[in-house]
């Protein structure tokens, strides 16, 4: 009971969801399932869910606890959610395995250069050292940005485009700006977890679009908008996370104009852009930045440790935003992050640097999938670029139990539905292919499955 209390007040459970089945979420928190059963008769007497004959439990949306994004548990304890990953990969231990996280390892950063930029930073004027940032962000950096854009075909204006302190930040910001508490929002199914973390703190209504090999299944995406008329869509174009596909052309112009018939906006995250080796479709090219807002960050490609995001979008609406920062974090991000940056980026050390990523992730890749192959763990496609495989797990192995036995051998996963609205990717996985060399981990999940499938014959 305490487990689904937690969800309902972190709003990763909302009105109409359905929750977990019997046997699923007895597995998951090891119990027996009448507890089960017995926990959600008691929450029925509540009237916090109900029951639905032959399909299921669902959350009804009555008495819901103030908001609690966390609670103290242990790997082993805690269900597996948007937070799972997140917390288990920010808190490991130097020596846990974390084929589930989100970023590089260090050794594949640019640490000279950035070594260099701290050194510069050393010698720079003291208001950099130690004012707060202008409202809209480094000069500097924001006209490499714009320069960046129009390599790519996007014009825009310097009122077009402020920096924020993340890339998560942005996200935050665009929300506050644009959504009330019960707006509909559209995600691709899977999407980026932390994407569901967010809306759902938001309280806003979260629906999912399954996703293609070419991106937003659009007949599904027409008749979503159309019948839900949805406030926001959020996705990524280039490599999306979890799936590593590219938008298809095609695609692109279909979406646009089904957003344009509902006056929906949408929010392009292109955070893994620059691990292309050439630019798919972009939205915000496309249309220009009239309904379609970009935002991203340099946390994949420089350094998770300096934080700056930023956001492009209408003159107008990036006003507000910037009144909005204000507000919340009192001026922009900080000038130290953001000059370090710069200088980075205006060097030709960068574009090396992502030559090289781009070649070394190609080989981890092709050497992760043949590692993986033998288990039975097969990708759903084969990504243009990036650092995800987006893998199909063998037969009746579920990726959530299966994490919480990895979790417990000192190995971070990330389960398919931690990135499904759905909930209906439990046979995947998402594999970060520079995390996964090491070999201790094909021996933890050769034993996982093992353990699994003797359970199931049992």
């Amino acid at each position: 009971m305490a487990a689904i209390r937690d969800k309902l007040a972190a709003r990763l459970l909302a009105p109409g969801d359905r929750l977990p089945s019997i046997r699923r979420l007895a597995t998951t928190m090891q119990v027996s399932p009448s507890t089960v059963v017995e926990a959600y008769d008691r929450l029925a007497a509540e009237g916090l869910i109900r029951a639905r004959p032959g399909s299921g439990f669902y959350v009804t949306g009555g008495g819901l606890p103030p908001l609690a994004l966390t609670h103290a548990a242990s790997a082993q304890e805690r269900a597996v959610d948007p937070f799972w990953v997140s917390r288990q990969s920010l808190d490991a231990d130097p020596g846990v395995l974390k084929p589930g996280c989100g970023w590089l390892p260090a050794d594949w950063m640019p640490g000279e250069a950035l070594r260099r930029g701290f050194r510069a930073l050393a010698r720079a004027q003291d208001p950099v050292l130690s004012d707060y940032g202008s409202t809209r962000g480094s000069p500097a950096l924001r006209r490499l940005l714009l320069g960046r854009f129009a390599e790519e075909g996007l014009a825009a204006s310097p009122e077009q485009l402020m920096l924020t302190g993340s890339g998560t930040q942005a996200l935050d910001l665009v929300c506050r700006f644009l959504l009330r508490p019960g707006d509909t929002v559209l995600v691709d199914d899977p999407c980026y977890f932390n994407f569901q973390a967010l809306l759902r703190a938001h309280q806003l209504r979260v629906l999912g679009v399954p996703y293609t090999p070419a991106g937003p299944d659009v007949a599904a995406f027409e008749a979503l908008t159309a019948a839900e008329r949805p406030r926001l869509y959020i996705t990524n174009s280039g490599l999306h996370n979890p799936t590593g596909a590219s938008l298809a052309p095609q695609t692109a112009y279909r979406v646009l104009r089904a957003a344009a018939v509902c006056d929906l906006t949408i929010v392009e995250d292109e955070i893994f852009a620059d691990f292309e080796p050439e630019p798919s479709a972009r939205l915000a090219t496309l249309d220009g930045l009239d309904r379609v807002i970009r935002i991203g960050s340099f946390s994949k490609t420089l350094s998770a440790s300096v934080r700056c995001g930023y956001i492009a979008g209408r003159a107008d609406w990036i006003e507000g935003l910037v009144d909005l920062q204000v507000a919340t974090t009192f001026g922009g991000p900080s000038p130290v992050a953001a000059d370090l940056i710069a200088g980075v980026l205006a060097g030709g050390s960068y574009r090396k640097h992502m030559e090289e990523l781009r070649r070394r992730l190609a080989q981890a890749r092709r050497e992760v999938a043949a590692r993986l192959e033998p288990l039975g763990i097969r990708p759903w496609l084969n990504p243009r670029g990036g650092f995800y495989l987006w893998c199909h797990l063998p037969e009746g192995i579920d990726s959530a139990e299966l994490a919480q036995l990895a979790v417990a051998q000192d190995v971070v996963l990330a389960p398919g539905n931690v990135f499904s609205v759905s909930q209906g990717a439990g046979g995947f996985m998402r594999f970060n292919v520079a995390q996964s060399r090491d070999p201790r981990l094909i021996e933890v999940l050769r034993q996982a499955m093992a353990a699994l499938r003797s359970e199931e014959r049992h």
